[in-house]
């Protein structure tokens, strides 16, 4: 059972450093274009540096289990953000797409970290407990700002719409 466990628990982190790969990739793509929402920007920079605490976490947990992470999931999954934020980019309401976009992805990652988490004990790994849950907190602290700021965000929008017609 502990073998399952940890084999469980080593494809978890190994998904999980390829989904913040892809994280990492959708803000940097979305804080090149957000010079219009000031605020919006302002906060995808400073969880762009989280991701990347969470990434140095998720190796460290990895390098625990004498393991690495997947540069072929890493690699499929930021050319995956990078075509995400490119179609994006060409909607007329890439903010609105984006923002609902990441409201679904920062649930995903709180989930994918719950599981981590609940994995730890069994796969023998305890002490990769209190790094994601640090990671976990972030998540929950990005997810619950942008649900707390989707109504702004849409009625920015339609204020730059009212000003562009």
């Amino acid at each position: 059972m502990a073998n399952i466990a940890r084999d469980t628990f080593v494809v978890g982190l190994r998904n999980a450093h390829a989904m913040e790969v892809q994280a990492r990739e959708l803000m940097e793509r979305q804080s090149e274009r957000l010079d219009e929402y000031p605020e919006v920007k302002a906060k995808v920079v400073t969880h762009l540096q989280e991701t990347n605490e969470q990434l140095k976490r998720l190796e460290q947990c990895l390098e625990a289990c004498g393991e690495s992470s997947s540069s072929l999931k890493d690699t499929a999954q930021s050319l995956m953000a990078n075509m995400t934020a490119m179609a994006h980019s060409v909607a007329g309401d890439e903010i609105l797409k984006n923002t609902f976009a990441n409201n679904a992805f920062e649930n995903f990652e709180i989930a994918a970290y719950k599981s981590l988490i609940a994995l730890c004990s069994a796969a023998g790994m305890p002490e990769a407990k209190a790094p994601l849950e640090a990671s976990l907190k972030e998540e929950q602290r990005m997810a619950a700002w942008i649900d707390s700021n989707v109504e702004k965000v849409t009625m920015e929008f339609l204020s730059h719409q009212r000003q562009a017609a």
